[in-house]
């Protein structure tokens, strides 16, 4: 009976969470994505969906008082399928629903939306996505901006080398203005990094809608594109905005 009980409460979830009515998420107001956590018990990487406002600000408040600087953002019925199949892009499996509340229920990305594979896509295209960098960016900085000094902790510098391991493995998306020119961000300081871009969805958030060129490189090739005094590069500044200290690859001295 127990088990009938679970099955009917997680299709009655899952049919809940197509057509919710108001549905509402934990945003981060660190990386401006869905706060994430991990389940100490299942390992799931998670986000937190509430269906009452009232539910969704209370554990929001509870995160603020952790020091985890949260919003509330409500989701409309157009929003849901881009929303959740954009969880995939930042490596997020599980969707903690209701939690905290007499209602909870933990329910898997994949069997609320299921994806094309690679092999499905149509010929000459090829998916650009880095989910484990990105799920390690956005730990990373939920931590790091916890603190009004941040501090170099063993929390923080095991999710750095993480993030640096994952950066070397992989490909990104470069974007080129139409004179092909590489767009380049300055910090207040005057430091130089160059944007690159861990999937389309992360892109589009850069370009707002103006057409720009891109380009897909591995990590090994982006010194060879990086420009004259850049610090090196900025993953998704929209997003997560991680600043890597990359040098620019010099060219070989020309046989005299």
């Amino acid at each position: 009976m127990a088990n009938t009980s679970t099955t009917v409460t997680r299709q009655e979830t899952l049919a809940a969470l197509r057509n919710p009515g108001e549905l509402y998420v934990i945003m981060s107001g660190v990386t401006k994505l869905p706060f994430v956590v991990c389940d100490e018990e299942t390992y799931d990487d998670e986000i937190f969906l509430y269906y009452r406002s009232e539910d969704a600000r209370e554990k929001a408040e509870a995160l603020m008082k952790d020091k985890y600087l949260t919003a509330v953002a409500k989701l409309n019925d157009k929003q849901l399928l881009p929303f959740y199949t954009g969880l995939y892009t930042m490596g997020v499996n599980c969707l903690a629903v209701n939690h905290g509340t007499d209602t909870q229920i933990s329910i898997q990305l994949s069997d609320l939306v299921v994806r094309k594979t690679p092999d499905q896509l149509p010929e000459g295209k090829t998916l650009v996505e880095n989910p484990a960098l990105h799920l390690t960016a956005i730990y990373f900085m939920q931590e790091m901006r916890r603190q009004e000094s941040p501090q170099p902790t063993e929390q923080l510098r095991e999710l750095q080398e993480e993030l640096i391991a994952h950066y070397s493995k992989g490909t990104f998306i470069i974007a080129m203005q139409e004179d092909k020119q590489i767009p380049v961000l300055r910090q207040k300081n005057g430091d130089m990094y160059q944007p690159v871009f861990t999937d389309m969805l992360e892109l589009q958030k850069f370009t707002g809608g103006k057409k720009m060129m891109t380009a897909v490189l591995p990590a090994a090739k982006i010194p060879d594109i990086l420009i004259g005094d850049s610090k090196g590069v900025v993953i998704n500044p929209l997003g997560v905005n991680v600043q890597l200290q990359v040098a620019k690859r010099k060219k070989p001295a020309a046989d005299a």
